[in-house]
């Protein structure tokens, strides 16, 4: 089975380049083989830790994630020097740079998942047959889960939280852009885990940036339960062309807004900015904005002054460009692009109907939006628009599993199978049957 993941970002693959031609040398299949062996012993050993020193321990994780800001700041420094170097896009860099505020923010989402309920022990259903089994419908954890990553830190952090929360293993291959900082935060990790006498293989790190180590994982599907790739296009692919464990996928974030005819032209400005501006290199951005035809001469004006005040460019059909004269033209190809930067395409249309024959077209099925005061419209579009996640007058910025209240998320689904849009604890886990009974045999 392959499930849909909700993807991160564009960013150079040179440390995802994959070639099942070449092998492994043998010292580090060695040290691979180790830690993959001692993080399936982590998620029996997590399995049997009561629900509430699992809460203790990500608090304790938190802290020690502010105790140790100088120190991740220190570390994501050397990231950010090197991105420089490589000619990383701003955008991404953005995506790389951790400050004060944000360090404080994954240290406040380690703390909210630490708050929730623990999924892994629920029974689902229960009920008891004639001959008098008892049937019950348990919520289990995956297991071991494998996370290839690019660029964004905060996800070590997010992914170690969940995964510990909801008792998986998780091994974390994130991308040489942002070695230094993942291993700072994995170390945090780990220190929390000894000191509370949990095996630290619970959350590990690949230790290095060979290409290979991808190549060899994905084929160990007798010790990995579950990969995630979360990062662009080109590394998924290669990732879902090369697993022999079933991924959570998908490529591309295409997040659109509709501003209705009629529609509060005001909020309209507020939701399209935020959904564009406010972190342009994330997938529930916006990438192209929709217009009613009777919407466009009181709102395009107004927008193109703001996003020209923000650095975006805009890309524009012709009557786009009548209403914002600095906007370049758009080609076929900008409608269903994920920039992942400040550039936005922008088109005109006539009614409803066309937005959602636009959206159906060049959608991913990520996060869409509508800004309306018409009820009927926004009830057309929630139910016709086939995307994990459906906004009525808010940014698509909120497609977001700290934002759903979460804590953190594990990634994004656009699928129906399994999981579906931002994925928390519930995501992370499977269930099993247990049946109980006195002796009973069949006949």
């Amino acid at each position: 089975m392959i499930w849909y993941y909700g993807h991160e970002s564009k960013v150079r693959q040179k440390g995802f380049t994959m070639n099942s031609q070449e092998k492994l040398p043998r010292t580090l299949q060695i040290q691979i083989d180790r830690q993959l062996k001692n993080a399936d012993a982590a998620k029996y050993f997590l399995q049997r830790i009561p629900a509430k020193a699992k809460d203790k321990i990500l608090k304790e994780a938190a802290r020690e994630i502010e105790r140790s800001e100088k120190k991740i700041i220190r570390e994501n420094a050397k990231d950010l020097k090197q991105a420089r170097r490589d000619g990383l896009s701003p955008a991404m860099i953005d995506r790389l740079t951790l400050t004060p505020a944000r360090i404080k923010t994954m240290a406040d989402g380690v703390r909210v998942v630490a708050g929730l309920e623990h999924p892994v022990g629920r029974v689902l259903s229960s009920w008891k047959r004639p001959n008098q089994l008892k049937i019950s419908k348990v919520v289990v954890p995956l297991g071991v889960i494998l996370i290839i990553y690019e660029s964004r830190p905060n996800v070590t952090v997010e992914c170690a939280a969940l995964c510990l929360k909801s008792a998986n293993a998780v091994i974390l291959r994130g991308g040489r852009e942002a070695f230094y900082s993942n291993r700072v935060l994995v170390a945090v990790f780990e220190k929390v885990l000894t000191r509370y006498g949990v095996p630290k293989a619970a959350v590990s790190m690949i230790q290095t940036t060979e290409r290979r180590v991808v190549d060899y994982l994905l084929k160990q599907d007798h010790r990995i339960n579950l990969v995630i790739p979360r990062g662009g296009e080109t590394l998924i692919r290669k990732v879902v062309e090369q697993s022999r464990i079933p991924v959570i996928k998908h490529y591309k974030g295409i997040c659109h807004v509709y501003i209705d005819k009629g529609a509060d032209l005001k909020k309209g400005l507020q939701i399209a900015l935020n959904a564009k501006v406010q972190r342009p290199g994330v997938c529930n951005a916006m990438e192209t904005l929709l217009v009613h035809r009777k919407a466009a001469a009181g709102f395009l004006p107004a927008l193109g002054e703001k996003l020209a005040e923000a650095g975006c460019e805009i890309r524009g059909d012709a009557q786009t460009c009548r209403f914002i004269p600095k906007a370049r033209k758009a080609r076929a190809g900008d409608y269903g692009y994920e920039f992942l930067d400040k550039i936005l395409a922008v088109k005109v249309v006539n009614s409803l109907d066309d937005a959602l024959e636009h959206i159906r077209i060049h959608g991913s099925g990520h996060t869409d939006a509508i800004v309306t005061r018409d009820a009927k419209a926004a009830r057309i579009f929630k139910n016709e628009v086939d995307s994990s996640s459906v906004m009525v007058n808010a940014s698509t910025r909120f497609a977001d599993g700290f934002e759903y209240g979460f804590g953190a998320e594990i990634g994004i689904s656009t699928d129906k199978i399994h999981a579906r849009g931002p994925m928390g604890l519930e995501g992370l886990t499977s269930y099993k049957y247990v049946v109980e009974g006195n002796g009973q045999v069949r006949k």
